[in-house]
């Protein structure tokens, strides 16, 4: 039984370390603009199929695939902060909801079309497949990387917000977008800054989510991008440690859900995931680490 649980443990640290990842995005971005991009976790399947991509050329080392990947999935974030977002700054909540679920369904039949649905299964260096045994339990490598991996990227975009002058330009926008601007403050790049960093973690999401399940497919990250927004309303949005715990406490709870309850149950996880939110929704509306404030016109 200690070996079941330990390998459980494993794999909610492993599944909330993905969640977290997509989280940060959903933060940043509704931190520096008060909208929530629902299209934001279909990146998750741009970093993927990219990821699959260069694997394909065969002239790309692994080493640095994943910067490559980063680096598309911040085009890509900067790409729809351009054509769906720049707009609407300053338009209803409801309005932004609509045109980012418009571009999310955009983003997964233009995926279809080109694509196709049929799911790619996705190579993966085998070191990571390899396992390691820890205790009454062997673990893959991977399980130990997505971690290490999430933490260390957390820690980079939390020193980027804090010390450098275009965090501190974004967090500047974040509390005051008119006061920000009229101090000089780019506008634009700030928040091109947010969804660039949340796009290049939903794509390195992606790609180790591919690397851990193993197949991939163009519809695969609208559900993980729903689950880490939860994840994000849990820890409190806006607040990136906040991200980071919402997405590893949603992991546990789905892992124990699925691990712990009969099995007739396991179906059920994805109504459980949402059945949290309207508990912490109820009880907790601002989330672990967010703060009451005023809905901005």
């Amino acid at each position: 039984m200690s070996g079941y649980l330990l390998q459980q443990l494993v794999n909610g640290l492993t599944l909330g370390s993905l969640y977290a990842l997509v989280a940060i995005g959903f933060s940043l971005i509704y931190g520096v603009v008060r909208l929530v991009n629902f299209a934001h976790g279909d990146l998750m399947m741009i970093g993927a199929f990219s990821t699959l991509g260069l694997v394909a050329v065969g002239e790309v080392a692994w080493a640095f695939v994943p910067l490559l990947v980063m680096a598309g999935g911040f085009a890509a974030g900067g790409v729809i902060e351009r054509l769906a977002f720049r707009s609407l700054r300053g338009a209803p909540m409801i309005t932004g909801f609509i045109v980012t679920l418009s571009a999310s369904v955009a983003i997964q039949n233009l995926g279809l079309m080109i694509l196709g649905a049929q799911p790619r299964n996705f190579g993966f260096p085998s070191v990571f497949r390899e396992r390691l045994a820890l205790g009454p339990v062997n673990i893959a490598v991977i399980d130990l990387a997505i971690p290490a991996a999430t933490l260390l990227l957390a820690g980079a975009v939390v020193l980027f917000v804090q010390r450098t002058r275009l965090g501190i330009a974004m967090r500047a926008v974040s509390e005051n977008a008119v006061a920000a601007r009229l101090m000089g403050i780019s506008l634009n790049r700030a928040v091109l800054a947010a969804f660039g960093l949340g796009g290049a973690l939903a794509a390195i999401a992606g790609l180790f989510w591919g690397g851990k399940f193993g197949q991939i497919d163009p519809l695969m990250g609208f559900v993980p991008g729903l689950k880490a927004f939860v994840a994000t309303i849990i820890g409190g949005v806006g607040s990136v440690p906040g991200a980071v715990l919402g997405g590893y406490i949603l992991g546990f709870a789905e892992v124990a859900f699925v691990g712990f309850m009969p099995s007739e149950y396991s179906g059920y996880r994805d109504a459980f995931v949402f059945a949290l939110l309207i508990l912490i929704l109820l009880l907790r509306p601002q989330g672990l680490f967010g703060r009451e404030e005023e809905e901005r016109a």
